[in-house]
């Protein structure tokens, strides 16, 4: 009822408006025959409240009502005045009628640079980079004059596309016509090199800068995280707090983004001390980026706090929270609140699905990653892209339905990912199916010739299988290949630093007492039966050698580390660059029940919350 009686309100003020315009349009005809009598006597006044209508429509992206002020303009004789003419191009710009702008745009008999920088300006921000810079080309070649939001509006254009050449053009004009140190082009600048990776081109561009905004501030901070280098982030974060600048959402939203990549939970804590201060703490995206910091710094309680805390929800914060829960492998909650969410009348979308297909996946719940994946499409018309399809090939491998994963993946709509070649050779790898497998690595190979890994997987199979003259055809074609294999690190913080260990560590200053509590506690696992498990070391050595390798693993050093360090009882948190191995899984379940405390460990794929001599994962991973 109230919203037809507001549609009412609307529909009633706007034949009022058009009422009033069809009266001034009947007025200027009704005066005498003297046309200079009517441009001076009547339509200074009335020209103020067309162009008055005109800006209300483009704010409240009223297109109707401003084809309605275009009727009356053009009755009334005002097609000539450029004001007008420029009032109208923005209007149709805000309301999307991009080619209505242009065509009024093409008509004009005199434009100004308003008239420019308009049309400019909607190319920009409707997607069209190309008209845009044809556009600038054009406004060169005629001689016109140009501004500062005329280049960064092109420079802008071009981050759409990334389009880096003709970027640098752009970026050589700037400095020859000595708008370069001006804010808006800098920022346009530097906010352009950072989407196309030139993440050092920003940088310079930064601090070249004379005069910087708090939209530089956050560009510059959202391009760090953009190009995954989230110290530098942080860093320049706590630099613009070391300046007293204020903070806006963006670069908030982009320091939590950080701390969440590097599961830097005591940054992450001073940030939201420094949102509260802010007063912006009731920004959705804020909240959700904290939401997901908690989440990503395996303290997922603290992260259903702040949920819970705001009072009015959108789709952005439950998809945090589905995807929190799912990440630490509590489906259950990811699909009671995935119905949660439909039933407070939110219709989930692509994101909600890849976070509920997740959780399906890591339980291995086949018939419920089908159910989903039918829903998506039949009930809530999501049409499903390359990354739930990555999801369902994931659900099937993991639980053995390895040629049904296969067959999906030769019927979808898509090329296939490397993601998803990659989880079906790992699922190959579980299954121990030598022949997908080879297919899979095949396409793998193609797709990503310098990543290490995969020769490194497909080798672990053929080892797996004892097949030890494939293994070092593998190992050959590597050397061949010249791709570089990531290497295994964990890494724990405490007390503000970051400690990282590699696979057989020498370098950290304690090293050899971290070795000896090792020794220690693998003493004390041996008596409560705790055997080395060498299969999942698949190296051709002797059976000794396997046990120190295994012994010697990254996540094995930040465990010691952290229970010599951290307070008795207090969890133990370690992140670690690959997947665990089952090796390190028993291990940290033991550990669990012998240290008393709980143990939290993020790999590649999840979180495991290892407590009592268990894992949340229910040894599905």
């Amino acid at each position: 009822m109230r919203m037809l009686k507001k549609q009412k309100v609307l529909c009633d003020s706007f034949s009022l408006r058009v009422r009033h315009l069809l009266a001034i349009s009947n007025a200027m005809a009704e005066r005498p025959s003297s046309k200079e009598l009517v441009w001076v006597g009547i339509r200074a006044t009335h020209v103020s409240e067309l162009q008055q209508l005109l800006q209300s429509s483009a704010r409240n992206r009223a297109a109707i009502e401003g084809m309605a002020c275009h009727a009356q303009i053009i009755r009334v004789g005002l097609r000539a005045d450029t004001i007008t003419s420029n009032m109208l191009m923005n209007m149709y710009s805000k309301c999307g009628l991009v080619e209505s702008a242009r065509k009024l745009f093409d008509e004009m008999p005199v434009r100004s640079l308003v008239s420019w920088n308009t049309m400019v300006g909607s190319h920009t921000q409707n997607g069209d980079s190309e008209k845009a810079l044809v556009l600038f080309m054009q406004m060169r070649k005629e001689g016109t004059s140009f501004s500062e939001f005329t280049v960064s509006s092109v420079v802008c254009a071009c981050a759409a596309k990334f389009c880096v050449f003709e970027c640098k053009q752009l970026h050589g004009f700037a400095l020859k016509t000595a708008l370069d140190s001006n804010v808006f082009v800098g920022t346009a600048l530097l906010d352009v090199y950072a989407k196309c990776g030139l993440v050092k081109d920003a940088s310079l561009v930064f601090e070249c800068m004379p005069e910087r905004s708090d939209v530089t501030w956050s560009s510059m901070v959202a391009g760090y995280v953009q190009n995954e280098l989230y110290e530098e982030a942080l860093v320049l974060f706590h630099r613009a707090q070391a300046m007293g600048l204020e903070h806006n959402q963006f670069t908030i939203s982009s320091a939590l983004s950080a701390c969440a990549a590097r599961a830097a939970l005591i940054e992450g804590k001073q940030v939201q001390a420094v949102l509260c201060k802010t007063g912006i703490g009731s920004n959705i995206f804020v909240i959700s980026s904290l939401i997901d910091m908690y989440a990503k710094c395996g303290i997922i309680e603290e992260a259903y706090i702040v949920f819970s805390s705001v009072e009015e929800k959108n789709v952005v914060l439950w998809n945090a929270m589905i995807s929190g829960f799912s990440r630490h492998v509590r489906s259950l909650e990811a699909m009671i609140y995935f119905e949660k969410m439909q039933q407070m009348g939110l219709c989930p979308n692509e994101i909600t699905y890849i976070s509920v297909l997740t959780a399906c996946s890591h339980l291995g719940l086949v018939e419920k990653g089908r159910k989903y994946f039918d829903l998506m499409i039949r009930v809530h018309n999501v049409s499903p892209n390359v990354l739930h399809y990555s999801c369902m090939v994931d659900i099937l491998g993991r639980a053995g339905l390895l040629h049904e994963a296969k067959d999906l993946i030769d019927r979808m709509p898509f090329d296939a990912t490397a993601s998803m070649w990659g989880s079906l050779l790992a699922s190959c790898r579980i299954y121990r199916n030598l022949e997908l497998a080879e297919v899979a690595a095949k396409h793998l190979f193609e797709i990503e010739p310098h990543n290490a890994g995969n020769h490194v997987l497909l080798s672990n199979i053929y080892a797996a299988n004892n097949r030890w003259e494939e293994v070092a055809r593998a190992r050959n074609l590597l050397k061949e290949s010249e791709a570089k294999k990531e290497r295994g690190k964990s890494w724990i913080e405490i007390k503000h630093q970051v400690h990282s260990f590699m696979v057989g560590e020498r370098n950290h200053p304690r090293i050899v007492e971290i070795y000896l509590k090792l020794e220690d506690l693998v003493g004390e696992m041996k008596k409560i039966g705790y055997k080395a498990k060498t299969e999942h070391d698949l190296h051709d050595v002797e059976e000794s050698r396997k046990q120190e390798l295994l012994r010697h693993h990254s996540e094995k050093l930040a465990l010691t580390f952290g229970i010599m360090v951290l307070p008795h009882g207090a969890s133990i948190r370690i992140m670690k660059n690959l997947r665990i191995c089952g090796d390190c899984h028993s291990f940290m379940k033991l550990a669990s029940s012998i240290t008393e405390r709980e143990i939290i460990v993020r790999d590649t794929n999840r979180f495991h919350h290892f407590k009592n001599g268990y894992c949340s994962c229910g040894e599905f991973w």
